[in-house]
């Protein structure tokens, strides 16, 4: 577009988001193994891509990033005659109207996961089922499921003979909602195939499933033409997985949805079924589950998933629950080799048994969690709080002082899988969580004890939503007042308000929704209904309270409508535009800077439509814009948010991540980094920071907006810039981005300095970036040429230096640990303004740089200043301590050489008995001074030196926000031990060098013994 400014893409790639968490799993349905390696296992979440073990479970690491364009993983297939070949479908079958998302068709590997190409059928949507042939890798069959939410022709049985370059659909539905649900290939001859269709749609307020298109066909050659097999199965079948036994080919097990349905079985390969159980726990919720699994080995076994597990050992006529991992349960791939090997898929991740299904693998170490919200308080650090689908809702720490963020630093929280959760950020006592039919809890956290606190106790699980008092959405709103934290608005399809924490509630509006009868009744048909309260329609989705005025609120609907009210609720308008027609009113944000202006993520995807829409209204409503420019099409968008400090800079969160915008939407930009491919459910800009709610990754971070808040075209023309860096706060260890595996990662310690360089410097220039304190005294510097302590590597475009605020580190010694000391530097700063100062050839560039105390502590300044002289005097004595050895060892090193040249002098053994005796003083004073301890275990081993109480002592003064009277002792006695130690050095150096190289110049030996130079405190 004419007149925008063109961005370096180097700015967004060098911005790394860290994931903090919960590391735990979320929805997974499709997984498989290695049959000739038992340890390693592939499984695909809904939203989260490929993730691989090869250690059973306990650790996983994605391997689709960078490759994968969609997040949501429907299928997984090996190919027999080749493991390294691996075939991925995308989109999952099991088809949630909420946390849920699209695939675009087909991956393969030929490397084992290491790299992936897409192969086409993009346009598929949902793929339930891949089988590869057992000899030739090339040839493949794919269920395609189709859309969930429209009718279309690009569904059904798909098959490749050349690795995925050409597909040829074999079976397409009788009508344009008819998928494959399931596909079997007969293990003993790949050419006989078992298609189950699905007759099926999901609507937002409803989940049809079943119909004429629904049922079992069957192919003998290879798919070239095929049978419906009817001869004992239901006239009106609804979802239905299927599986041919391995281990007789004859037999085959259906689990079918009907009004009489369960498990069939097949005795004479597909020609006549009957029923062998109808037992309600293996066909409960037919469009969410019906996998079914027989036996490599055992022709009697068969497993149906479902919520539990289920086992039948006699054939299909009886089943067993088998304990699991999670309730709500997907696939199941059994080793064909051996079936104790099991991985099981489900709804929160993945989990490997070893014995059968006696035992299984964690699923506490899988950062695929959804979340669908994200508040965020003002705390420090500051937390995040939002519902997991799945499992519970999560309050998480933004960050820990360990050097992770793990089980300890996050808990559970009110509400349940499904939660909308609302905080106050400046006073978090009281939480708020929802869950599905109009639940909300509040949950005491100074206690942890909860409150039921609905505003209208009603019973709504599988009641017909027109028949019910009130409407909820299945994660209804919830929203504290910033103004008044006594105000609490929950949305059904009324707004209400309560000022007595739940005690009482009062509808403040009349019903703001279509209210469409058509759209409301039964949640499921016309087989099983879905009453859970995901169907429930028409409804409140997403309350805006305005920052600049507490009477001004906005709600936006599931059903397309934005209301607003000036007034307190006390009048409602429409604002909606009739043009919008049907859709979702996803989020709605109020920009921070100016109070009329409103931005509208606005959804059609769930009525067969997935262009992206966001709206912009500078006049509180009345008109609207579409800005949607950059965005790419077919990509639905879940929020937007504006910047609170930069106005016009804008961050949407799509289907498949992070957009950004400096002109107020006119353009977007992509702003991936290192942040994965999954739908971003919400942001948020607090603290300096944006965060993100992931809908299959967990919670990431993108810590210190400054970069993009500083952008300018000046900057990027420059050859060299320093960013104005924001505070830095004493507190925490950091971590970084290493984090350890399992656990979320910590913002690095210290402060963050950006720079940019338009070219790196070349090898004449040396670019020193240093610190400097209020009186302009360099207190560390780093540089691009010197030593490697301090070595600054650097690269064009954006830089990032991490300083830990610290001062320069005593002189080392190599191959030494002190315990308890720090060690990464000399002693902390204390908290005050400094100065970062960037030097290339004559260019030098300064910026102001806030160093802030903990703000958990309140310490005085007299306190502070008493600590850090100490601290500095602890650091002081380590590098004096150390220069001394040095000496001391450089000393014993000249001796040495001396005894060894005077040899050829006239007196050999008289230089030979002084040389020993001075290297005999030497060899005491140095371990008195420092230990031979180079590891955690030496420590236990070797006797300290005096370095290492100083250092230990350095570390119990950096662990207290105050000295202690202990430590104020323990110095005084340490200096009084170094101070006669210090003496014995330079007893050694002045009285014992001197009388040896008198010695020396006596008989005449050339050269005398010098001293190591003293360097002096350091800064």
């Amino acid at each position: 577009m004419a007149g925008l400014p063109v961005l370096d893409s180097t700015t967004f790639t060098a911005l790394s988001w860290r994931n903090i968490g919960p590391f735990r799993g979320g929805r997974s349905v499709a997984a498989v193994g290695l049959p000739s390696q038992p340890l390693t296992y592939f499984a695909g979440y809904t939203g989260g891509g490929l993730w691989r073990t090869d250690d059973a479970g306990n650790g996983w690491r994605n391997i689709s990033d960078g490759f994968f364009k969609t997040g949501s993983v429907g299928a997984i297939a090996v190919a027999p005659s080749d493991e390294n070949v691996i075939y991925v479908g995308m989109g999952e079958h099991a088809i949630r109207g909420q946390s849920s998302t699209y695939g675009d068709g087909m991956y393969k590997s030929t490397d084992q996961g290491r790299t992936w190409t897409h192969i086409g059928l993009a346009t598929s949507r949902q793929i339930s089922a891949v089988r590869v042939h057992p000899s030739n890798p090339d040839v493949v069959y794919v269920a395609a499921q189709g859309d969930r939410w429209k009718g279309t022709s690009d569904r059904g049985i798909y098959r490749t003979t050349d690795g995925g370059k050409t597909w040829t659909q074999l079976l397409k539905g009788e009508n344009a909602f008819s998928g494959a649900s399931d596909l079997s290939m007969d293990a003993t001859n790949p050419r006989i195939l078992y298609a189950a269709m699905w007759d099926h749609q999901r609507t937002p307020w409803m989940v049809r499933s079943g119909g004429a298109g629904s049922g079992i066909w069957k192919s003998v050659d290879g798919g070239d033409t095929w049978k419906r097999a009817q001869d004992g199965l239901p006239k009106l079948v609804g979802k239905i997985g299927v599986s041919v036994s391995p281990a007789n080919p004859d037999r085959v097990y259906a689990i079918v949805e009907a009004e009489n349905g369960g498990l069939f079985r097949s005795d004479d390969a597909g020609k006549t079924w009957r029923q062998m159980s109808g037992d309600r726990l293996i066909q409960t919720r037919s469009w969410y589950y019906m996998n079914i699994t027989a036996d490599p080995k055992n022709a009697d076994v068969v497993w149906v998933m479902n919520a539990p597990v289920m086992k039948s050992i006699d054939g299909g006529r009886t089943f067993a629950s088998v304990s699991a991992t999670h309730g709500d349960n997907h696939q199941l791939w059994i080793n064909p080799t051996n079936p104790n090997y099991l991985i099981n898929a489900n709804d929160g991740g993945a989990s490997i048994s070893l014995d059968g299904g006696k035992s299984w693998s964690t699923q506490d170490n899988q950062p695929t969690s959804q979340f669908y919200h994200v508040a965020v308080d003002d705390g420090f650090p500051y937390k995040l709080y939002g519902g997991q689908q799945d499992n519970s809702s999560v309050i998480i720490q933004s960050r820990s002082d360990g050097g992770s963020i793990g089980i300890r630093e996050w808990t559970e929280g009110p509400g349940c899988e499904s939660a909308n959760m609302g905080v106050s950020a400046k006073n978090p006592r009281y939480v708020y969580g929802g869950c599905y039919q109009g639940l909300i809890d509040e949950q005491d956290a100074t206690n942890g004890l909860t409150r039921t606190i609905m505003p209208w106790p009603e019973m709504n699980l599988t009641e017909p939503t027109d028949k019910t008092k009130y409407r909820f959405n299945w994660t209804a709103p919830i929203e504290v007042s910033m103004h008044d934290d006594k105000v609490v608005y929950h949305g059904g399809n009324v707004l209400f308000k309560t000022t007595t924490r739940g005690q009482r509630w009062t509808p403040i509006s009349g019903d703001l929704t279509r209210n469409d009868k058509t759209r409301q009744g039964w949640g499921g048909g016309p087989i099983t209904n879905e009453g859970a309260g995901g169907e429930v329609y028409a409804t409140i989705v997403v309350i805006e309270e305005s920052p600049h005025d507490a009477n001004t609120l906005y709600v936006g609907t599931d059903d397309g409508l934005i209301q607003r009210t000036r007034d307190g609720g006390k009048t409602w308008t429409n604002v909606t535009p009739a043009a919008w027609g049907d859709g979702l009113v996803n989020e709605i944000a109020i920009s921070p800077h100016d109070a009329g202006t409103i931005y509208v993520s606005f959804r059609k995807d769930r009525v067969g439509d997935p262009t992206p829409h966001i709206f912009v209204s500078k006049d509180y409503g009345a008109t609207f814009t579409r800005i949607v420019n950059g965005l790419r099409d077919g990509e639905p968008v879940r929020v937007v948010r504006e910047d609170t400090e930069r106005k016009g800079l804008l961050y949407a969160g799509t289907e498949t991540g992070v957009y950004v915008s400096y002109d107020a939407g006119a353009q977007w930009l992509p702003f991936r980094g290192n942040f994965p491919v999954v739908p971003v459910t919400d942001l948020q800009v607090k603290h300096g920071d944006l965060i993100a709610a992931t809908e299959g990754r967990a919670f990431w971070i993108l810590d210190d907006l400054s970069v993009l808040r500083q952008r300018a075209d000046a900057i990027e023309k420059a050859a060299v810039h320093l960013y104005a860096p924001r505070a830095a706060v004493l507190a925490g260890s950091g971590g970084g981005f290493g984090a350890p595996r399992g656990a979320g990662r910590n913002p690095p310690y210290g402060a963050v300095i950006n720079f940019r360089l338009a070219a790196a410097p070349d090898t004449a220039t040396t670019l020193l970036l240093e610190f400097l304190d209020a009186k302009n005294g360099v207190v560390r510097s780093f540089a691009t040429k010197g030593d490697t302590v301090n070595k600054l590597t650097v690269k064009p475009g954006l830089n990032t230096f991490n300083w830990n605020l610290r001062r320069a580190a005593p002189a080392r010694l190599a191959g030494v640990l002190l315990f308890g000391a720090p060690g990464d530097g000399g002693a902390r700063v204390v908290p005050g303004t400094y100065t970062v100062r960037l030097t290339m050839g004559t260019t030098v560039l300064t910026q102001k740089l806030e160093v802030q105390q903990d703000p958990r502590l309140d310490v005085p300044a007299l306190a502070v200043a008493e600590r850090d002289s100490v601290a500095n005097l602890l650091s002081n004595r380590i590098n004096e301590i150390h220069e001394a050895v040095l000496r001391v060892r450089d000393l014993k090193t000249q001796v040495q050489g001396f005894v060894t040249r005077a040899k050829e002098t006239s007196a050999p053994d008289t230089i030979a008995k002084a040389g020993r005796t001075l290297t005999t003083k030497l060899g005491a004073l140095d371990p008195k001074m420092t230990t031979k301890a180079g590891n955690g275990q030496d420590i236990i081993n070797y006797a300290n030196g005096i370095n290492g109480q100083y250092g230990f002592l350095l570390g119990q003064v950096e662990g207290n926000s105050e000295l202690t009277q202990p430590v104020k002792d323990r110095l005084v006695e340490l200096e009084k031990l170094w101070q006669t130690l210090k003496a014995e050095v330079e007893q050694v150096e002045t009285v014992d060098v001197n009388a040896f190289n008198a010695l020396l110049q006596k008989y005449n030996v050339p050269g005398v013994i010098g001293g190591v130079k003293k360097k002096g405190p350091i800064a």
